[in-house]
C-alpha cells in the first residue's frame, strides 16, 4: 500500500511540473495574442466595413431592370420536369430575373 502512495505522489508531482512548465512556456506568447487582438480590431473590422459599404453603394448604383428574353433554342431546356411546383420553375425561380421557356412571366408578348 505504500508503493502505490509514493507512486501516485511521484506522478502527481511529475505532473504539476509538466503543467507549470508548459503555462510558462505559453506566457511569452501573451505579446503576440495582443498583437493579433490590436489587428483585428484596427485592421481587419474597418476592412470589412468599407467593403460592406462599397458593396452597398454599388448595388444602389446598380439597374433592376429586367434583361431583354431572346428565345434561344439550347437555353431553358427542359428534358425532365422539376420534381416540385408545377415542374417549369427551377428550385431557386426568381420570376423577375429567371425567364422559362416562354418567357418572362406575366409578360404578354
Amino acid at each position: 500500500m505504500a508503493a502505490f502512495g509514493k507512486l501516485s505522489q511521484a506522478l502527481l508531482r511529475s505532473g504539476l511540473v509538466q503543467t507549470r512548465r508548459q503555462l510558462s512556456a505559453t506566457a511569452g506568447h501573451e505579446g503576440q495574442a495582443k498583437k493579433w487582438k490590436m489587428l483585428t480590431f484596427f485592421v481587419a473590422f474597418p476592412c470589412l466595413g468599407l467593403c460592406f459599404v462599397s458593396v452597398y453603394l454599388k448595388e444602389q448604383q446598380h439597374s433592376h431592370e429586367q434583361p431583354e428574353f431572346v428565345p434561344y433554342s439550347h437555353l431553358r431546356l427542359r428534358s425532365k420536369r422539376f420534381p416540385w411546383g408545377d415542374g417549369n420553375h427551377s428550385l431557386f425561380h426568381n420570376a423577375h430575373l429567371n425567364a422559362l421557356p416562354a418567357g418572362y412571366e406575366g409578360h404578354d408578348e
